[in-house]
């Protein structure tokens, strides 16, 4: 089993529409059986798979008390199940310091081992404690960033956070990082001489088909198979399964 998260020090960069497609294409592409793990409270990942929290459970208390199966919920497409978000995760960050275990999340993503051979967590923005706990965890941080300055910051501000307190190197073994342009839009020069300064990131377009996830609630491979979105998407899962890969 491998352990993705989609990360990113900033929102607003579409994290959560990149960890449902990547989980879907894991899934159905790959025929991996996936678990997507929504730790964002919003729950858009949740959502978008046309999936809610169930009531009557706490994601915060699943995670503390190691209890996770029962949070569980198949998707519409098999091999693809969703560990739903709710609002009790806005209270997570202080249990995971008052708990003082640092490595609670690998502990818990281990668990999965058995049953999945691809877990993909979608993780709300910001250098906290949360995020901490993934960067131990995961094999990979697949980040998505705008193709301009301060989301260049912003990922310079990551490598360095790793660095400084992950002890992290770019030649190192986990967590491995795949960083990816996402919302491009080469009519813009911003745009364009970002991507020329990294050619070697792909880029996920800006796309009316990435947008419409909101209201179809289905991953773009599913409503636009042959849109240029779609094929981006999928030459990114091909990129993270070579990572993972050598990785093994």
């Amino acid at each position: 089993m491998r352990s993705i998260a989609v990360f990113s020090v900033k929102g607003g960069v579409g994290k959560s529409a990149l960890a449902v497609n990547l989980a879907h294409a894991a899934a159905t592409l790959s025929a991996r059986r996936t678990l997507l793990w929504d730790l964002d409270t919003q729950g858009a990942a949740t959502y978008t798979l046309r999936l809610a929290a169930r009531g009557d459970l706490s994601a915060r208390k699943g995670i503390a008390e190691g209890e996770l199966a029962p949070l569980i919920q198949a998707s519409d497409f098999p091999a693809l199940d969703v560990l739903a978000a709710d609002k009790s995760l806005r209270h997570l960050e202080k249990q995971l310091v008052e708990a003082e275990k640092a490595r609670r999340l690998k502990k818990l993503i281990r668990a999965f081992d058995k049953d999945y051979d691809r877990v993909i967590l979608d993780c709300p923005p910001g250098l906290t404690e949360l995020a901490d706990q993934v960067f131990r965890a995961v094999d990979l941080l697949v980040v998505p960033m705008l193709p301009s300055p301060l989301s260049e910051r912003a990922y310079a501000q990551l490598l360095d956070h790793l660095a400084k307190h992950h002890k992290w190197s770019p030649t190192g073994t986990a967590p491995a990082i795949l960083p990816v342009f996402t919302m491009v839009d080469r009519r813009k020069a911003l745009h364009r001489d970002t991507i020329a300064a990294h050619p070697e990131r792909l880029c996920i377009p800006y796309a009316a088909a990435i947008e419409a996830m909101a209201t179809t609630r289905l991953p773009v491979l599913v409503k636009s198979p042959t849109a240029p979105a779609a094929r981006a998407l999928a030459a990114l899962w091909t990129q993270v399964e070579r990572v993972l890969t050598k990785l093994a």
